[in-house]
């Protein structure tokens, strides 16, 4: 299937892939930005079928409802409940601890909207878990996934997040006014 992805993502979508694929690693989450399209959904099942990684993927509860419930499921989804009140980080660092391997996709907006800041949820779980943040850009402007080298958040929140940001910078969503 490796084959059928890399024809649809190259040939036939035109898309181009900067960055290794970090293979070596058991566990990391992967933050994904710009985050404003469904698109970026089957985009990301074809960059993760290139890159021959096996990436979870956590989103609302209401997606894994009847009729389309069992597919987000058979593809590495896990339903969130997004409910006020409950420590999504914990339980989610709780995973990797329990886990051998496990690579997480997360978009740090938390929507599809245009945001001003992001969630810092991924961030905490990093840290709590003891795991790297891998970034991935999907530029719809350029047409380019960039993936970064993996980075274990620092002592130094603020510098970790500017530098996150100067890696996205100018990266466009498909819906660009959400970007």
């Amino acid at each position: 299937m490796n084959w059928l992805a890399r024809i649809l993502f190259f040939r036939l979508l035109g898309w181009n892939l900067e960055g290794e694929s970090p293979v070596h690693l058991k566990k990391a989450i992967f933050i994904v930005v710009p985050h404003t399209s469904w698109h970026d959904f089957y985009l990301g099942l074809l960059v993760r079928r290139i890159l021959k990684l096996n990436i979870a993927f956590v989103a609302k509860k209401e997606l894994f409802r009847f009729p389309f419930g069992w597919y987000f499921k058979w593809m590495g989804g896990t339903p969130l409940d997004r409910t006020p009140g409950q420590n999504k980080v914990e339980a989610i660092a709780q995973i990797f601890g329990e886990k051998e391997s496990f690579l997480l996709a997360i978009a740090p907006e938390g929507t599809r909207k245009k945001v001003l800041k992001w969630k810092t949820g991924f961030y905490y779980i990093s840290k709590l878990a003891k795991v790297p943040i891998v970034m991935v850009a999907f530029d719809y402007g350029t047409r380019t996934v960039k993936v970064s080298n993996p980075f274990s958040p620092t002592d130094n929140e603020e510098l970790d997040f500017l530098n996150m940001q100067v890696f996205f910078k100018g990266a466009v969503g498909k819906v660009p006014q959400y970007s």
